[in-house]
């Protein structure tokens, strides 16, 4: 294990509006805001999902084509090679009937009367992800930075 401290910064809120992309959005809101590191929340509600299952260096969408309820939606914010803007979540919802399913955010969720984001700056760190060849993820990196331990 790899480690990193950092400062809590400004704390973020934006309300998503209905139609827009739940991982665009999640995005524009940190670049609107110059946030470059980071971790965020949110709640609300989605016309379709778009889940992503990791198996065998590739994610294998899970569609979901009616309404669903935000469970849970948390992750980070990261820099890709030093400079593309990275959201990476997680993503809970359940259908009218209370059934659950849950897996990385994609593409393709968009959002029904409303989402709710809470983003949580964190200064004085950057986080960034470099390309893992084992997995063919962009995992994060600690390497150059003096602040890491472990």
């Amino acid at each position: 294990m790899k480690t990193l401290k950092s400062k809590p910064g400004v704390v973020i809120f934006a309300r998503l509006f209905e139609d827009e992309d739940l991982l665009e959005a999640i995005s524009d809101a940190a670049k609107q805001t110059g946030t470059k590191a980071g971790f965020f929340v949110l709640i609300g509600t989605l016309k379709k999902a778009t889940l992503g299952f990791y198996q065998d260096g590739k994610y294998e969408p899970i569609h979901i084509d009616e309404p669903v309820e935000i469970v849970s939606c948390m992750g980070n914010i990261s820099l890709k090679d030093e400079k593309e803007l990275v959201v990476h979540a997680h993503l809970s919802v359940s259908n009218r009937k209370g059934e659950v399913l849950g897996g990385h955010l994609l593409p393709g969720c968009v959002v029904a009367a409303t989402a709710e984001l809470t983003l949580m700056e964190n200064t004085g760190v950057t986080l960034q992800r470099k390309l893992d060849e084992k997995t063919n993820l962009y995992l994060l990196s600690f390497d150059a930075d003096p602040q890491t331990s472990g």
